[in-house]
């Protein structure tokens, strides 16, 4: 598969999938701006497992610091590198913080985008995936969301950053036959989730026995899916961009939407907790409910997720009660 460069590697997402492609001898050339959405210290713990798993396999791990808005530092990534295939990753993520400030969200996962993109055609670099969010669905009447609803109804600027890229990302497929896999995640969770992400954050506030936040009634429900499916799927995405000049989505959820409240309780069963939970109102920007339909990840690329929500929350909770 050659050199495989990873944006936003120092992530949640980013650190995993590096991971399996170091422990299946792929060499990885990785790229982070570590900058302060969250703490930085956590992305540079992420980055030491990632070294710690290279210095454990054949394969070659680079690390460069940088942003994909710095256009100069990325014609030197692409010029001195070699890479022949892209996981693109680097994103601002999050509904709330995108209604804050919408400039920054079309800035860094739209014009990001668009800087990767050119230097693929620049460079003859010929298969993408694109990290893209269940966000775009919106509040679609229609579940489960099938790659083939219509996405024109976003509300949050986020949602509109990650299918202005899937848009974005046609137009290089085809203008210049880049072969490109959009892939649409749905609320990813496991060791190393970031810390401001509901699942981590519940886990700490139960914890230490602090109130949860739950806003609007609890029936507010997500698709949440395990990370070791998402790197699975991902990795798998990938695999299908090397197969000719092609374009699609695909979902990466685990298609069992879970409500709000039987999260929390379930997270607080886990660390034999009782949970105390703070009601506030619904938040402008939140979908009431995301569920993917996985037929087209399963029946093209071979996606089959393995963790159910249960086994994927006592998972977590042990990582956190050891980290």
């Amino acid at each position: 598969m050659g050199k495989i460069l990873i944006t936003g590697i120092a992530g949640f997402i980013g650190s995993h999938v590096a991971e399996k492609m170091l422990r299946d001898g792929h060499d990885v050339v990785g790229i982070d701006n570590f900058n302060d959405f969250y703490d930085p210290r956590v992305k540079k713990e992420n980055i030491a497992e990632v070294m710690k798993t290279a210095s454990g396999s054949r394969s070659d791990f680079t690390m460069l610091p940088g942003d994909i808005l710095d256009q100069c530092f990325l014609s030197d990534v692409f010029s001195n590198q070699k890479i022949d295939s892209v996981i693109h990753l680097a994103a601002y993520a999050g509904v709330r913080p995108s209604i804050e400030n919408p400039q920054l969200y079309l800035s860094v996962n739209v014009n990001g985008t668009v800087n990767i993109l050119e230097q693929m055609k620049q460079h003859q670099v010929g298969r993408l995936v694109l990290a893209s969010s269940s966000s775009v669905y919106g509040n679609n009447p229609k579940v489960p969301f099938s790659e083939k609803d219509p996405v024109d109804q976003a509300i949050s600027p986020y949602a509109a950053s990650k299918k202005a890229a899937e848009l974005f990302c046609y137009v290089y497929h085809h203008l210049y036959g880049i072969s490109i896999a959009c892939i649409r995640y749905f609320t990813v969770y496991g060791a190393r989730q970031r810390p401001d992400l509901a699942i981590h954050k519940f886990t700490r506030l139960i914890a230490a026995d602090q109130p949860v936040p739950m806003y609007g009634d609890g029936s507010m429900a997500r698709d949440y899916t395990y990370i070791d499916d998402i790197v699975d799927g991902t990795y798998k995405a990938l695999l299908w961009t090397q197969e000719g000049q092609r374009f699609d989505v695909f979902n990466l959820g685990n298609g069992d939407p879970v409500r709000l409240l039987d999260l929390i309780n379930m997270i607080a069963g886990a660390l034999h907790k009782v949970p105390s939970i703070k009601h506030l109102p619904e938040q402008p920007g939140d979908v009431q409910r995301t569920y993917a339909d996985i037929t087209q990840a399963q029946s093209v690329l071979g996606y089959a997720p393995q963790t159910g929500i249960h086994d994927g929350i006592k998972k977590f909770v042990a990582w956190y009660l050891h980290h």
